[in-house]
């Protein structure tokens, strides 16, 4: 790559951030539109009453005809469920109706109406915090884009170039996240944003390199030449040699890291089984094909999402077989209905509770609703009959060995062999051995096991580095379960699993301390097997045990990471 004088004679600023999808690219920088400007304070109405009505109507139900098309070219299926739940959001009834009362009451303009009635739903999530202040920004997403229909102009969204362009914003939404065409985005940064925003799950689902919370990168003037790092966390502008060979080298490793042959082992050949997480029958199909020994982590949220009455037991059973079809006699671990926080039903969750993070979500529903998690069991029960698939079944939100007990009855009771729970509190982790006396497996959600553990809202860019599974005291939580699931395999004689199915097992050198604190089997996104396979398979047990210890005594997140990556020199050679 040829530079200009002026390049040359520029003044390279770096901006570190968060990490959240490795890779490493040069490209101009270009911002995100200017958002859409509120409408004046009291803007009268101008137009006859019925008319503005009308049009309000009218701008949310195209609003959310196009979030809904979105959806339909949506490049991966997280995203098309993220999107289908902004529309809904769009096609909100209490929404427009708030908005009409205005129109009617205060003689406000449409666009003031709406404006002031989305920002009051928006104003009262942020003050629940957790995963509901996270959907604050979807609703203000929906605001804008209405908004800008009322008004006759473009929706705001990414910029339309035919040139590879690195996106740069405050934060990304859903509808723009979610129809990103990587062949022109070929890298996003943010400067807010966690480890677990919208952005940063899709940037990951589409393989693109991504910094989050990286502040001051939305100052970078557009069309700077920028060097993205996405396992560093850094943005440099005006990149010289050295990074033009950085990117080199990691376009040579990627090739190494092309094809991934299905089998996970350490160097002595210890088997670690490497999954998939998926939500859809066509992830599923995805994830086989890329090699994946089988499914670690089934969201089944996409047969509940959207609706506003329960899927019948027939409904889901055809939607789980398409999936399991997918994986032949593999091993599926399914997790039942994970609702509440992030992912309100109607039919079933509160939206009201205060703090829904901490609220009745999960397995909790069966308290407040009985009945759904049974069907949802039955269901499950006989895709298993009609397929070949080894099925496991987990829970969501299990706190003590009471639950876990309770789980696995309704598991058997369906007529399912292999009951497991998913640990995402530390009281899952302290008393593992005793709720693994209960069930016969448990599965590490360490996105959430990380919030709680550090007590960190996993949404928050300002809370990243609490927000971290490279914490020394969630590495502890894993440890622990680990020993307890140990403890329950010597008392019962049978081996108890452990998995990984959060984002840390995505993580090359994460994956690499987990197998040394004990972890069985590890569950990811499709795009990081390869990766991982290779990385493991020049460790072996001895090893991978020192470099965890390495981890555990350390006394931050940024030391543990430092100090494994020093010990592991796969990690540059194959520009991880």
């Amino acid at each position: 790559m040829e530079h200009t004088q002026s390049e040359i004679n520029a003044v390279q600023l770096r901006y570190t951030g968060v990490g959240v999808s490795p890779g490493r690219v040069i490209a101009p920088l270009i911002p995100m539109a200017p958002p859409v400007a509120a409408p004046p304070e009291g803007d009268p109405l101008v137009e006859e009453v019925e008319g503005a009505v009308e049009r309000l109507n009218d701008a949310a139900t195209a609003v959310k005809a196009e979030l809904k098309e979105r959806a339909e070219r949506a490049r991966s299926e997280a995203a098309a469920e993220v999107l289908k739940a902004t529309s809904l959001m769009a096609g909100d009834k209490a929404l427009i109706k708030n908005a009409v009362k205005l129109v009617r009451n205060q003689s406000l303009s449409p666009e003031r109406a709406l404006w002031d009635a989305a920002t009051g739903y928006a104003d009262q999530m942020r003050t629940m915090g957790g995963y509901m202040a996270e959907r604050a920004a979807d609703i203000e997403d929906v605001r804008a884009r209405i908004v800008a229909e009322l008004r006759g102009m473009p929706a705001p969204g990414v910029p339309q170039r035919v040139e590879p362009f690195v996106l740069a914003a405050e934060d990304l939404a859903p509808a723009d996240t979610a129809v990103l065409d990587p062949d022109t985005v070929v890298a996003l940064v943010t400067s807010s944003g966690g480890p677990q925003s919208h952005t940063a799950i899709l940037a990951r689902n589409l393989g693109l390199p991504a910094v989050v919370a990286a502040n001051g990168v939305t100052d970078i003037e557009s069309g700077t030449s920028v060097f993205v790092d996405g396992s560093a966390g850094s943005v440099v502008t005006h990149p010289g040699a050295e990074d033009e060979q950085a990117v080199a080298a990691w376009h040579e490793a990627s090739e190494q890291l092309a094809n991934f042959d299905g089998r996970g082992a350490l160097a002595d050949g210890t088997e670690v089984a490497l999954l998939a997480n998926v939500g859809t029958a066509d992830d599923a199909q995805a994830a086989a094909a890329a090699g994946a020994q089988g499914v670690g982590l089934l969201r089944t949220e996409f047969c509940f999402l959207g609706r506003d009455t329960e899927p019948t037991v027939e409904e889901q059973t055809e939607a789980y077989i398409e999936i399991f079809k997918a994986f032949g006699s593999d091993k599926i671990v399914v997790r039942t209905l994970d609702a509440g926080a992030d992912k309100p039903l109607p039919f079933l969750t509160d939206t009201t509770e205060p703090n829904p993070a901490l609220g009745v979500r999960g397995y909790r529903t069966d308290w407040t609703t009985p009945g759904v998690l049974a069907r949802q069991l039955q269901a499950i029960a006989a895709a298993a009959d009609q397929t070949e698939a080894n099925v496991w079944v987990m829970a969501p939100m299990i706190s003590t060995a009471g639950e876990a007990e309770h789980f696995a009855g309704l598991v058997h009771a369906a007529g399912l062999k292999v009951s497991g729970v998913m640990v995402e509190t530390p009281a899952a982790a302290i008393t593992a051995e005793q709720i693994l006396d209960r069930v016969d497996f448990v599965s590490l959600g360490t996105n959430d096991l990380t919030q709680y553990t550090m007590a960190a809202d996993r949404m928050l860019g300002s809370l990243a580095e609490l927000n971290s599974p490279w914490q020394p005291a969630v590495l502890r939580m894993i440890e622990r379960t680990a020993a307890g699931a140990h403890a329950a395999s010597s008392t019962s004689g049978m081996h108890k699993n452990v998995g990984v199915c959060g984002e840390a097992a995505a993580d090359p050198a994460l994956a690499v301390v987990l197998v040394g604190l004990g972890v069985d089997t590890l569950s990811m996104s499709p795009r990081s097997l390869a990766a991982v396979a290779a990385v493991l398979s020049r460790v072996d047990p001895e090893q991978a045990r020192t470099v965890a210890q390495t981890a555990l005594d350390s006394t931050s997140a940024q030391e543990a990471r430092d100090t494994v990556r020093a010990q592991l020199p796969v990690l540059e050679e194959l520009g991880l």
